[in-house]
């Protein structure tokens, strides 16, 4: 990894955002037992050989709060579509009438909401991991800066604090949205 030291703060902070926002992106995938577009949207389709986001072949609506909606802008897609939904294994059964396939979204057990709680409490710790490894990472740089006489030993002092808080901020940031999706999936 070559980073310039004046833009170590941002690149570190880049690489930090982008973990925190994978993790909402995953966290987002998590049934709730409310409808949501992000249930559905990355399964991907055969489309006539070809790998295919959901999302790209279809348009995806929440009609009611219980009630996915998959119209597929290609008819001839159909069946594949729903056999992609069926093989995603939501534990949702698609409902195909032709022109759109519907998806009820059934409650969750309280089991089931405590098992995904669980996972999303994984997905979290992973994502804190990913974070402590930027911030490793990023002290290794400095320390080397430091070292190869680029920074002074004050501004090594310094990033490193800099790097640390940066660290804190973004560990407090993915606690808080697991917080959020925990309450989320533990609401009826």
């Amino acid at each position: 990894m070559s980073v310039e030291i004046g833009s170590l703060m941002d690149f570190l902070e880049e690489h930090m955002m982008k973990t925190q926002e994978n993790m909402g992106k995953d966290l987002a995938a998590f049934r709730t037992g409310k409808a949501s577009p992000s249930l559905v949207e990355n399964i991907t389709v055969d489309y006539y050989g070809t790998p295919t986001r959901l999302k790209e072949l279809a348009g995806i609506t929440v009609p009611e709060p219980r009630m996915l909606v998959v119209q597929p802008w290609d008819r001839g897609a159909m069946p594949a579509v729903e056999k992609a939904l069926i093989a995603a294994n939501l534990g949702i059964s698609p409902v195909n009438d032709g022109k759109i396939i519907r998806l009820p979204v059934p409650e969750l057990s309280e089991e089931r909401r405590a098992s995904l709680a669980k996972q999303a409490k994984h997905r979290a710790e992973e994502a804190k991991v990913a974070i402590r490894n930027i911030r490793r990472d990023g002290n290794e740089l400095a320390k080397k800066a430091q070292k190869n006489s680029e920074i002074t030993e004050d501004d090594l002092k310094q990033m490193l604090d800099d790097i640390q808080k940066l660290t804190d901020d973004y560990i407090i940031a993915i606690d808080k949205d697991l917080v959020h999706k925990e309450k989320e999936l533990m609401n009826v």
